[in-house]
């Protein structure tokens, strides 16, 4: 390996951390749930609430990073919201009630979610907008790694110790990515003193973006396919653990064999992009999803799918968000340059605000069985496909549009 080679890799590494800080914090102390209630003194539904907070602190957080990622380059939006993660684990490892650990969480995921708008912004940065798709896959093969080694590692911190070194684990892992960014991450924006904070301008930006079609179609699209994903890590520990009787190591290798699917469809999706388009590889893998959700719905609605059936449904429905997800990703940001940062957030802040509703959702919905979890992925998925579809013949209306314009504006100005 050259050193260009080396420098490309550790970069892209180095990203991959930062887009993984999210999920690894969410994935990691899932199978800790019953631990936290029991030690709280409360129920598994009162402490799921603090992975609601932790989407909804994601999805609001990156709205403000994405100004000041515009405003003050990359790296020092990242070491300030990185230390306000670091602060806020301290505090959860050290919650003695559900409802710090709730607002802490809240505290921890508005930290950790600069780690996620700066990476996307920084590969629109520094590679080309037809490299994109191909970079969010491997940046997608370090955000997926989260699911195989979080839930079991934490399964194990958990028996072995207690759910509070979980947040110890953490605190180390963002010191480790803190000079990581320090030593290896160049600054791949200056700061623009010219990009005003104030709320007009700001408000401006983000309507500037979310009035693109093409951003909107791709954006909505990932995100409510992405909220699929976000209801099955919300029900999986009582559908795993309370309805199949699992323990906690072996649901935490379950979600880690699962996630097998999530890395090798992105992997997979490198390799198709070579001779199909982004936009050929998210219709068909929507498809699939929706049918693969309904399958999982219906068997849990007749009661004909038990343990292993279920798994492997949602390993094929994991597979597809593998290639939905770095496609729509580079599609919705490739309209965009000088507001990188800006669409980079609100892309964020749509796919974490739907998110949380979905975990919410599927708490709200919670009645003994797996249907709230099945209900919802399947919902997900469906939509997800119906809003790609529409949003696809709005893009192609506005184009034709444009084009209409463009050839009258010819012909005038020949006369």
């Amino acid at each position: 390996m050259n050193t260009t080679a080396k420098k490309r890799f550790y970069l892209i590494l180095v990203l991959g951390l930062l887009s993984a800080i999210g999920p690894f914090s969410i994935d990691m102390y899932l199978p800790a749930f019953p631990a936290i209630a029991a030690d709280l003194h409360t129920t598994i539904a009162h402490v799921s609430l603090s992975l609601s907070s932790f989407f909804i602190g994601i999805s609001f957080g990156q709205l403000l990073y994405g100004p000041l990622l515009d405003r003050f380059g990359r790296k020092k939006p990242l070491y300030a919201g990185l230390s306000l993660y670091l602060a806020a684990s301290v505090g959860c490892a050290l919650a003695r009630s559900a409802d710090a650990l709730i607002l802490l969480r809240l505290l921890q995921a508005l930290g950790g979610c600069v780690g996620m708008v700066a990476s996307r912004a920084m590969v629109r940065d520094m590679f080309h907008v037809k490299e994109n798709a191909k970079i969010f896959s491997l940046l997608m093969l370090v955000v997926a790694v989260s699911p195989i080694i979080a839930p079991t590692l934490g399964g194990y911190v958990t028996a072995a110790l207690s759910w509070q070194f979980i947040f110890v684990i953490l605190i180390i892992i963002n010191i480790l990515i803190l000079a990581a960014i320090y030593f290896i991450l160049p600054e791949s924006r200056q700061p623009d003193p010219n990009f005003s904070l104030k709320p007009k301008p700001i408000l401006n930006n983000f309507l500037a973006v979310i009035k693109e079609p093409q951003f909107y179609t791709y954006a909505f699209t990932g995100a409510v396919a992405s909220a699929g994903l976000y209801a099955y890590i919300a029900g999986s520990p009582y559908v795993f653990m309370e309805l199949y009787k699992v323990t906690e190591r072996q649901y935490g290798w379950i979600f880690a064999m699962i996630a097998m699917g999530l890395i090798g469809a992105s992997q997979l999706n490198s390799l198709f992009l070579r001779k199909y388009k982004s936009e050929q590889i998210i219709r068909i893998a929507l498809l699939c999803q929706s049918i693969t959700g309904l399958l999982l719905f219906v068997g849990a609605i007749m009661g004909t799918i038990e343990l292993y059936s279920t798994v492997f449904l949602i390993f094929i429905f994991l597979c597809c968000q593998g290639f939905t997800f770095p496609n729509s990703s580079a599609l919705s940001l490739a309209p965009f340059t000088t507001i990188a940062g800006s669409a980079s957030a609100l892309l964020g802040a749509i796919q974490m605000c739907i998110g949380s509703l979905s975990t919410v959702l599927v708490s709200f919905l919670s009645n003994h069985t797996a249907l709230p979890m099945t209900g919802v992925m399947a919902c997900c998925a469906i939509s997800s496909f119906l809003i790609l579809n529409l949003g696809r013949r709005i893009i192609r209306y506005k184009t034709n549009i444009i084009e209409v314009e463009e050839q009258t504006a010819d012909m005038i100005g020949e006369i």
